[in-house]
């Protein structure tokens, strides 16, 4: 089972995905932990998600959860399909949450009331084919897989080795010479 979770191909595209976005998600990742690139810290990150966006505490944990060590562990290639699946939900759920009302395009010229979900977009572009084959090449899930399947095919076959045994002794049978009991 571990190693279908791990499972992944030596793809350089996913490779390319996975820090793409997991260099992109991290800073927005640290801005809510502990308030780098201008952003509020954990404290009043968790506040604004609960308070005002009206999430549960439990939810805006994931999302935090999601943006930091989930950007982490895409760019380590640990646990990719679960870091890539986290990013999707919380993309989605800030489009649903925050932006749809502000339309497609970004804010740039300060004139809507807020940012679009062009860049949502982007990162679910990236996060669903992650989810769907992997890390890629260069990934710690690539080397569990590895290392899983060795450990699976290690202890099927010692339990194979063990039923195919022959007995201690062969019986002689009648007229049978050395060279036929050595090949029974």
């Amino acid at each position: 089972m571990l190693t279908r979770f791990f499972a992944t191909d030596s793809s350089r595209t996913a490779l390319f995905q996975r820090l793409v976005l997991g260099l992109v998600m991290l800073p927005h990742g640290l801005q809510k932990t502990v308030g780098w690139f201008g952003g509020s810290g954990l404290t009043d990150t968790m506040v604004l998600f609960t308070s005002a966006l009206g999430l549960p505490a439990a939810v805006a944990g994931l999302v935090i959860a999601a943006e930091s060590a989930g950007a982490v562990a895409l760019v380590a290639g640990l646990a990719t399909r679960v870091s890539a699946l986290g990013i999707a939900a919380v993309m989605t759920g800030a489009v649903l949450v925050a932006h749809l009302p502000n339309g497609f395009f970004m804010n740039w010229s300060g004139q809507q009331g807020g940012e679009g979900f062009e860049y949502h977009l982007l990162a679910l572009a990236l996060a669903v084919p992650l989810v769907i084959s992997g890390g890629g090449a260069a990934s710690l899930d690539g080397w569990l897989a590895r290392w899983f399947a060795g450990r699976t095919t290690q202890a099927g076959g010692a339990a194979a080795r063990t039923e195919i045994r022959k007995p201690a002794s062969v019986p002689r049978a009648a007229g049978s010479t050395a060279r036929q009991r050595e090949i029974a």
